[in-house]
């Protein structure tokens, strides 16, 4: 995991943000420099490859606790397209 997305799951997929869709997530990240945006996508590109991150990792990063890992990646997939392919809406993690 790169050192801009773990920052970026730290800040904006904690449990205090993650439920929040007003934020506007993508254009918030996109106003970073172009550097953090890269950082971030090779970052999350890498998890979900390598599938290292586990849902304990995961947990420990935004308090959000996940039943499996199959849920915690469908929902990494789906972010990676809502903030680099504009992809739908922003998802929302489990209740």
């Amino acid at each position: 995991m790169t050192r801009e997305l773990q920052k970026f799951v730290k800040v904006y997929l904690s449990l205090e943000q993650a439920y929040d869709t007003t934020c506007q997530l993508r254009a918030t990240l996109h106003s970073y420099s172009e550097r953090y945006v890269r950082g971030v996508r090779c970052g999350l590109e890498d998890v979900l490859r390598a599938r290292e991150l586990t849902v304990g990792d995961y947990e420990g990063l935004t308090d959000i606790a996940f039943d499996d890992e199959n849920t915690l990646y469908e929902y990494l997939t789906e972010m990676y397209r809502y903030l680099f392919e504009a992809g739908g809406s922003q998802p929302l993690p489990p209740d």
